[in-house]
């Protein structure tokens, strides 16, 4: 009798998905649109249109910091500059290998390098730590598809890659292990592990749809990160300021919605007092900002775009009532 050691469920899933990436890359053509630098350079364009769009309640755009006291415009275009290049080092070392642990623990090491290079730049200040995890995930497993852009394909292959142990991990705890234990909101962890959802059933159907009915593309956006808002557990405000704060972000964003979303004068009436609110309380929806960039992304690769398109806000008054 020949004995054959039994496979766990997550090592048949683990040799499944490297199969499957590996009868693609053997069926398709390495597609131009794919290449390092081109995914880098949209995951950058990305965190620069989520900075840039205005105005967002609570977060750094071009009226000022928001709620913040470390962070500015400025500050934040440099430090998605500095980690854009480990974006690409992500995308050539899925190229390299298929999906399992050794690129799990390849990119963990070169998502660290990024979020050092984002503090030297900020003096310290964690602009986009959360960004780095997501997009990260997200870049590396567009990288692998080279067949197509289908940002729910991606969405499933980037939380595959985040369930994966890294052995490497220092064992430090961070803000979202310290919210996870009091409020059971899993963050940026728990949204990669799911596959994304507040981007592929949230962020991108609510963009799609203000876009359907004709709104500017400031104003699409912003929609989409007001549904986020609405739906997010989201961690940043959780450790600023408590469960009282999320429900005031969470019912301040369906107000501005159910008044006549972004744009309307109601809408924008509406969005003016959750901002004042969140200023007063010190407290920035961060981790939808980070959801909204990764949106931005997936969108831009679906519709195989060469750039982020620029946000119209430029054109249009950079205060609320624009329309």
């Amino acid at each position: 009798m020949v004995r054959r050691p039994v496979s766990t469920s997550s090592q048949v899933q683990e040799l499944v998905m490297a199969k499957m990436i590996q009868v693609t890359r053997q069926a398709a053509p390495v597609r131009e649109a794919f290449a390092a630098e081109h995914l880098a350079e949209l995951a950058r364009q990305s965190l620069v249109a989520e900075v840039e769009l205005t105005p967002k309640p609570g977060l750094v755009d071009r009226r000022g910091s928001g709620s913040h006291t470390d962070l500015s415009l400025d500050l934040m275009r440099r430090s998605a500059s500095a980690i854009a290049p480990y974006f690409a080092d992500m995308v050539a070392a899925s190229q390299a290998m298929p999906i399992g642990p050794v690129l799990r623990t390849e990119v963990a090491a070169i998502g660290r390098a990024a979020e050092a290079a984002m503090l030297q730049v900020t003096n310290g200040s964690n602009s986009h730590k959360g960004a780095i995890w997501i997009l990260g995930l997200l870049v590396t497993a567009a990288g692998c598809r080279y067949d197509a852009a289908q940002p729910e394909i991606i969405a499933r292959d980037a939380g595959f890659l985040a369930q994966l142990p890294d052995r490497a991990q220092p064992q430090l705890v961070s803000h979202g292990d310290v919210v996870k234990a009091r409020y059971g909101a899993t963050g940026a962890r728990g949204e990669a592990y799911s596959g994304f959802p507040h981007v592929v059933r949230v962020g991108l159907p609510a963009l799609r749809a203000a876009r359907k009915k004709g709104c500017t593309e400031t104003n699409s956006r912003l929609s989409a990160l007001l549904n986020i808002m609405v739906r997010l557990d989201d961690t940043c405000v959780l450790y600023r300021g408590g469960a009282e704060a999320l429900t005031a972000v969470q019912s301040g964003a369906a107000d501005v919605l159910i008044a006549g979303e972004p744009g309307s004068i109601a809408g924008d009436q509406a969005m003016r007092r959750l901002d004042e609110d969140l200023f007063l309380r010190h407290v920035s929806p961060g981790g939808s900002a980070d959801l909204l960039a990764a949106t931005l992304f997936l969108d831009a690769l679906e519709r195989n775009q060469h750039t982020v398109e620029e946000d119209d806000s430029l054109s249009e008054e950079n205060n609320y009532g624009a329309n």
